[in-house]
């Protein structure tokens, strides 16, 4: 079964009949501003709802951790995990076409809705899982964008992560990449008192997560041997700051940050944290010692 959103194709092919994630009510009045409301009146929208679940999702800077990513138009594009489409702008932008997957009717009608006047989308709605094996062509480009620490809830096998990397490597093309956009299990706000932000705990990654909460944050040695171990050969690491969701530098191991460059921290929205020491002059020392690349709080990674 297809629906149609303007332009914007939804394919229900493979959903369940309900949603299999969801953030509740909120969702609806998301679904409302995008219906009602044109893209240039989001920011005044996020300044008076005065929500963090309005401005995570309609907020333009979500789209930076995938504006430096080489993408053109004769590519075709896999976006897993889309979400509200916060991130799916900017890759109709420049790709040729956008194949979405979500778990969500709803969110898939609010990202259809946002934009609809774009003739080169594609929302499938259900889990990935189903969804893969119907897939009729492979991809330029796929991107995990928050998205591969949930595996362990929806990849059903004993290696969750892993297989679920083997899984979208089969869906590239022979020259094509993934993306990966991924919290750092040893980022430097965690040790500072900022709440692990999927399972709403203190220390939760650094001390181990609980199996049953099905998440996993990774190292930066845990991910890279874990997408080497999926097959694939090389690997690009970038450090966004002061982390993936609200980006305004994205460093490289071929320029890491400067001592003083890093004073942009105190940006908890959603949840209180601790203040255990000045994030600030605890990144000079690590600038100063070039270990930035183990402490940054997040990791924007391409995998070929």
């Amino acid at each position: 079964m297809e629906k149609r959103i303007g332009n914007v194709r939804l394919n229900y092919e493979c959903y369940p009949g309900s949603d299999l994630y969801s953030d509740g009510g909120i969702e609806d009045e998301l679904l409302d501003i995008v219906m009602n409301h044109g893209e240039s009146e989001y920011n005044a929208i996020i300044a008076e709802k005065k929500s963090w679940s309005i401005m995570y999702h309609l907020s333009d800077m979500r789209q930076n951790i995938l504006r430096s990513v080489d993408i053109n138009d004769r590519d075709y594009v896999l976006e897993i995990g889309a979400g509200c489409g916060a991130v799916t702008g900017t890759l109709l932008e420049r790709a040729k076409h956008v194949d979405c997957i979500d778990l969500s009717e709803k969110r898939g009608m609010i990202n259809a809705y946002r934009h609809k006047d774009s003739d080169n989308l594609t929302i499938y709605l259900g889990n990935f899982e189903e969804i893969e094996k119907r897939l009729q062509y492979k991809y330029n480009v796929i991107t995990l964008i928050g998205v591969l620490e949930y595996g362990g809830l929806y990849i059903h096998s004993p290696e969750p992560y892993l297989d679920f990397l083997k899984i979208v490597k089969k869906h590239l093309k022979p020259q094509g990449k993934l993306v990966i956009a991924i919290e750092n299990k040893y980022g430097l706000k965690y040790f500072a008192g900022c709440k692990e932000d999927h399972v709403g705990k203190y220390f939760a990654g650094l001390e181990g997560y609980d199996k049953e909460d099905g998440i996993c944050t990774f190292s930066r040695n845990g991910l890279e041997a874990l997408i080497k171990e999926a097959g694939f050969k090389k690997t690009r690491f970038y450090y966004p700051y002061p982390d993936y969701k609200f980006a305004t530098s994205i460093y490289s191991d071929e320029y890491l940050p400067k001592y003083g460059e890093l004073t942009n921290n105190l940006r908890n929205f959603d949840m209180e944290r601790l203040y255990l020491f000045d994030e600030a002059k605890v990144f000079n020392q690590i600038c100063m010692d070039n270990m930035f690349p183990i402490f940054s709080n997040s990791f924007l990674v391409e995998c070929y």
